[in-house]
């Protein structure tokens, strides 16, 4: 078993390998655009933007929580709801329009699966922290 100072380490380390993924894929989005996919017109291209800062921002937000985990449960709840919502767009993608790409599918689980354990694992460890 764990001692609460070694999980809490293992926890930012958790966290700051699975913000690799927002970050690098937010930057990338940013720098290529809509490209990065085949293309579109200019306000796909603007809007896939967007919402690829959107994506740094949130890798961002959980990346700021990681020196001080115990203390960040309300940051890490608000991001995961964040997170989680956008997941069940893509999930409602999937039934309209059809099975994406595996790294959509990926994003998929990251986003309504991975996210909420790390936001209830980060919930636990900072009840143990203040008890």
């Amino acid at each position: 078993m764990l001692s609460l100072s070694n999980e809490k380490k293992l926890l930012q380390i958790v966290i700051v390998f699975a913000c690799l993924i927002p970050l690098s894929a937010g930057l990338t989005g940013i720098l290529r655009g809509a490209a990065l996919f085949g293309g579109g017109n200019i306000d796909m291209d603007s809007h896939f933007r967007y919402l690829s800062g959107l994506l740094l921002g949130i890798g961002l937000g959980f990346l700021s929580a990681v020196p001080r985990i115990e203390t960040q449960t309300l940051r890490i709840r608000l991001l995961t709801i964040i997170v989680v919502i956008g997941g069940i767009g893509r999930l409602v993608g999937l039934f309209l329009g059809g099975i994406p790409s595996y790294a959509m599918l990926a994003a998929l689980i990251m986003e309504l699966a991975v996210t909420p354990l790390i936001c209830l694992w980060q919930h636990s460890l900072a009840r143990r922290f203040t008890a």
